[in-house]
Formats: structure tokens, C-alpha cells, sequence
């Protein structure tokens, strides 16, 4: 029986399911939206929504334990500095789930995880910095 079991376990072990949704996490935090499946979207909203009421907190404890969960200091900064202070006045309800259609290849229902007042540059701007650093490092 399987009684107080919540959570989906995503045809993964748990371990992987921990590192999984650490990455979800992290990328969620630092792009601001990702496009998943509808379960794992599901699945990580609650614990962003957590690490995001962590921020609030701001305090050096509440900061250590987001970063054992997302495990990147550099994201937990932005979650801390930009995001929690976006989000001040709120009281829950920082993530939206949108559906997305089907994927092509096995026909799996997809999402977009998004922050209800997202910062429309931050998708991609990590990328764009790491290409533009990358460009510079081969021009020296």
C-alpha cells in the first residue's frame, strides 16, 4: 500500500528524481521559464515556490539551504537578490503552468513553467553572455 506516498516518482529513482528536479530548479531560477512535461512541471512547482519563500527569508540559514538544494551558488544569488525581492509583497503563487501541446515523438503532453512576473530578458541572457565570453576568449 502506498499510503502518505505523494508525489510522482517518474519512472526514475530517487536519486535521480532529487538531481533532476535540483536542474529543473536552477534552470527555472535562471531563465525565468522552461518548457517540460506537464508531471514534471506539476512536480516542481511546490519546491521553487519554496526556495522562493527561502529568499524571502533572506537570512544566512534560509541561504544555505537553498543552496544544498539547488547546489549553484550563482543562481541561488539571483534567487535571493532579484527574485525574492520581486516577490516581496506576495504571498505564494510566484509560478504559472501553461500547457503546450503535444510533443512530436511520443506524444507527451508538454508544459511552460514560467514566474507570473517574469523578467522577459533573463531567458537566454545567460546563454548569450557564456557565447559572448566564449567569442572574446577566441579573439584574444
Amino acid at each position: 500500500m502506498r499510503h502518505q506516498k505523494a508525489g510522482r516518482k517518474l519512472n526514475r529513482t530517487a536519486s535521480h528524481r532529487k538531481a533532476m528536479f535540483a536542474n529543473m530548479a536552477a534552470s527555472l531560477i535562471l531563465h525565468e521559464q522552461i518548457v517540460t512535461t506537464l508531471p514534471k512541471a506539476k512536480e516542481i512547482r511546490p519546491i521553487v515556490e519554496k526556495l522562493v519563500t527561502l529568499g524571502k527569508r533572506g537570512d544566512l540559514h534560509a541561504r544555505r539551504q537553498a543552496i544544498s538544494q539547488i547546489r549553484d551558488v550563482t543562481v541561488v544569488a539571483k534567487l535571493f537578490d532579484a527574485i525574492a525581492t520581486r516577490y516581496a509583497t506576495r504571498n505564494g503563487g510566484y509560478l504559472r503552468i501553461m500547457k503546450a501541446g503535444f510533443r512530436q515523438g511520443d506524444n507527451a503532453a508538454m508544459a511552460v513553467i514560467e514566474f507570473v512576473e517574469r523578467d522577459v530578458d533573463a531567458k537566454g541572457a545567460a546563454d548569450k553572455a557564456r557565447v559572448a565570453a566564449e567569442a572574446e576568449a577566441e579573439a584574444a
